[in-house]
């Protein structure tokens, strides 16, 4: 690596809503912001199997937002091939990766277990990209960071993690380069999230990176309790079961939280509501633990876990498929790109009198972007499953800001920055969220292509 003007590369999230890597470079030392994993689309996860673009021996440090695996995901593999440095994370990610890392491993070695058994796969033989042991190896490299603490990295780099919103312990990063900042929203949370505080507010920088997931579109102005509670409402009364497709680590907490308010008010009927995720189950212990990290009040939180009954174990999963409705069964993944979901809409999704319920964003080429856009077959474990049941996605209960929230979490500014760069959106979302930071804000502003490095002495 040659010394001189500091660069930051785009390894990842610039023609994606996934896959964030961004590698800075400066006075000899490589530091890499968050280490994804790329999701959807084929042609996305494959460069999943493509080696690091710098050799992970050469990486100084690892600073990582949260904990979604679109931004934490990578990390074992990375391990695995050779970085041997510290991962800094605040304390909410780093007790959160220790849960989702060692799973995803977990769910890796399955699916190539199943590739292997069923002969789907063009690798021979078709191996995971990393394995559990491989996660819980790499756990090892966590170093846990307080927010508004400066951090030394060497090479004149400094780093401070500062409160997003979003999930438990997610963070923007304000990086300090030689004489130049730069700051990374990670994934910005909303300031009206009923469960996260709203992100600390954006200060005077000379490069932004921002997130742009919703960068092309408002949430709805529809209250998603309401809503919830009209459709499960609808639904029980035929006897329907009512799948909600939920990340495990944040939406899970939301709608339980709706749903214990629905009941407290006798809005829905009294109907069994069941949690069918251990790792929402798990990551429900550490919110209980960080009562500083989120608004719940110990009351609110009781009442939450009142409300549903817990299955853990696969056979406690199974019986739900035999029960029948009317029941709620919430469960991940929240893109159905696997998890005990899939197995409930392969048994409940074909009967119209059900329904599914999509909680959050849709990323492309995954089962829930299908559904969100009309597709009603599913190919599930070799099967076409046909989708007769209503599907109904609650825009309400993203946890990401939208355009209206970027763009009003923007003007917080002190002045604008030299250049804002665009990414972790679908191309559309990124580039609609360009033209409104030009117009309305008046700031250079532009979309970087994929491993494209720029100059933060002189960004364009």
């Amino acid at each position: 690596m040659k010394h001189g003007h500091p660069q930051l590369r785009f390894l990842g999230a610039t023609d994606s809503v996934t896959g964030s890597r961004y590698l800075v470079e400066a006075g000899g030392k490589r530091i890499l912001v968050d280490c994804g994993l790329f999701q959807g689309y084929k042609v996305l996860r494959d460069r999943n199997r493509i080696p690091f673009h710098v050799h992970p021996r050469s990486i100084d440090a690892v600073l990582l937002t949260h904990a979604h695996l679109d931004h934490s995901g990578y990390i074992p593999a990375l391990v695995r091939g050779g970085f041997s440095g510290p991962v800094y994370a605040t304390e909410g990610t780093t007790e959160l990766c220790a849960l989702l890392l060692p799973d995803n491993g977990h769910s890796q070695e399955e699916d190539a277990a199943y590739a292997r058994g069923t002969g789907s796969s063009r690798h021979n033989p078709p191996v995971p990209l990393y394995t559990a042991a491989d996660a819980a190896r790499s756990l090892d490299r966590f170093r846990e960071q307080g927010f508004d603490t400066p951090l030394q990295l060497g090479g004149d780099i400094c780093a401070t993690f500062l409160p997003a919103g979003h999930i438990l312990g997610a963070a923007q990063l304000r990086l300090e380069v030689e004489q130049h900042h730069v700051h990374f929203t990670g994934d910005l949370g909303r300031k009206e999230d009923p469960v996260t505080f709203p992100p600390r507010k954006l200060g005077a920088t000379d490069v932004l990176v921002t997130e742009s997931t919703y960068g092309n579109r408002a949430h709805s102005s529809l209250d998603p309790e309401l809503q919830l509670g009209e459709i499960i409402t609808r639904v029980a009364q035929k006897n329907g079961v009512i799948m909600i497709a939920a990340v495990a680590v944040g939406q899970a907490e939301t709608l339980l939280l709706h749903l214990s308010r629905l009941r407290g008010k006798n809005a829905i009927p009294d109907l069994p509501v069941y949690v069918d995720s251990p790792m929402a189950m798990d990551a429900s212990a550490l919110y209980q633990r960080h009562r500083d990290g989120h608004r719940l009040k110990e009351r609110e939180y009781e009442d939450m876990y009142k409300t549903a009954r817990m299955a853990r174990t696969v056979a406690e999963s199974n019986v739900l498929n035999l029960r029948g409705g009317p029941m709620v069964v919430i469960s991940g993944s929240g893109t159905l790109t696997g998890g005990r979901i899939v197995q409930h809409i392969a048994k409940y999704g074909s009967d119209p009198k059900n329904a599914i319920i999509l909680s959050g964003y849709q990323t492309g080429g995954t089962r829930g972007a299908a559904l969100a856009a009309g597709e009603r077959e599913l190919r599930i474990l070799g099967r076409d499953i046909p989708v007769r049941a209503e599907v109904i996605q609650v825009q309400g209960l993203a946890a990401h800001a939208d355009s209206d929230g970027l763009i009003e979490w923007m003007g917080s500014a002190g002045r604008r920055p030299r250049m804002t760069y665009i990414t972790h959106g679908e191309p559309a979302a990124s580039d609609a969220l360009r033209v409104r930071i030009k117009r309305e804000l008046g700031w250079r502003a532009r979309v970087p292509e994929h491993l494209e490095s720029i100059s933060l002495a002189d960004p364009r």
